[in-house]
């Protein structure tokens, strides 16, 4: 266990982050799944812009990798562009 005030400070605050962190992603991954889901196009335009925005979040807090982000948003904007 630790025994600097620091360390147990940086341990509370550790767990804080991470859950926030891991919100941000699950609820990131539900709006990929729900992008994929959608055949209307322009109702899937509009969430593309979301989940770019969000992706880019991700990537900047370092919470996915940056290419991860581009790789993902490339595929989604591939996936609406097919749809009709």
């Amino acid at each position: 266990m630790a025994n600097h005030k620091s360390a147990l400070k940086r341990i509370r605050s550790s767990a804080s982050k991470r859950l926030r962190n891991r919100y941000a992603a699950k609820t990131t991954r539900t709006y990929v799944r729900r992008l994929r889901a959608t055949t209307d196009k322009a109702q899937a335009q509009e969430l593309l812009k979301t989940v770019t925005s969000m992706l880019d979040k991700l990537a900047k807090k370092n919470i996915i990798h940056k290419k991860k982000a581009d790789n993902n948003k490339s595929k989604l904007a591939k996936h609406v562009a097919t749809l009709g």
